[in-house]
């Protein structure tokens, strides 16, 4: 099997990301076979299939603890749960980790850091995300995440599920995170109108 492919059919292949590629090369974890006209990178099929195989051993792609709440009276839970997260990391010997948190509603998809996450998702630059509980992420919607992650090989892990909460409980909290959002649009959108008639005097 004497054929060559480009390298972006080569981190295909391998599910890994461009800038992983780069470092595996300058490692010699695996090299081009030779480079064209265009000095584009060409590598040996069979050495990218084999590589394949034991890609598990060398994955260096990083752990995300992902912590959030919803607004500034909780910074003190925020706090907990970076506590929390890295004390899980160390109790477990994981050292190739990153910390993303975020400040606002579970209903907004706007915020800093998940879309962050998002993009080192979709860019296989992690190999697993950890949340204290699957409405860190989003209070709607973390089956979106769930399922990129599921898309580009990334394990999603609750290590501090409460499974003590009701269903009336978690409805609850959904109600009243709902009704937040809502009020602060309408008393926003009240507000601008305010000073826009104040504008006008």
């Amino acid at each position: 099997m004497n054929e060559h492919i480009s390298i972006g059919k080569a981190i295909k292949i391998l599910g890994i990301s461009l800038s992983t590629m780069y470092r595996w090369e300058k490692k010699k974890i695996i090299e081009a076979s030779f480079r064209t006209i265009g000095l584009h990178r060409r590598f040996k099929l069979i050495d990218i299939m084999a590589l394949s195989q034991q890609k598990e051993n060398l994955d260096e792609r990083k752990v995300i603890c992902y912590a959030r709440v919803s607004t500034h009276s909780q910074k003190k839970d925020l706090e907990t749960q970076k506590e929390f997260l890295i004390k899980y990391c160390n109790d477990h010997n994981i050292d190739n980790y990153e910390l993303i948190n975020d400040l606002g509603s579970g209903l907004n998809y706007k915020k800093k850091g998940l879309n962050k996450l998002i993009e080192l998702i979709t860019s296989r630059q992690i190999k697993q995300i950890i949340v204290t509980h699957k409405d860190r992420l989003l209070r709607f919607g973390t089956e979106i995440i769930t399922k990129l992650c599921a898309l580009f090989n990334v394990e999603f892990l609750i290590v501090n599920f409460d499974e003590n909460k009701t269903f009336e409980q978690g409805f609850c909290e959904d109600i009243c995170e709902i009704m937040t959002v809502f009020s602060s649009k309408l008393y926003g959108k009240r507000s601008h109108k305010n000073k826009k008639a104040l504008l006008k005097k």
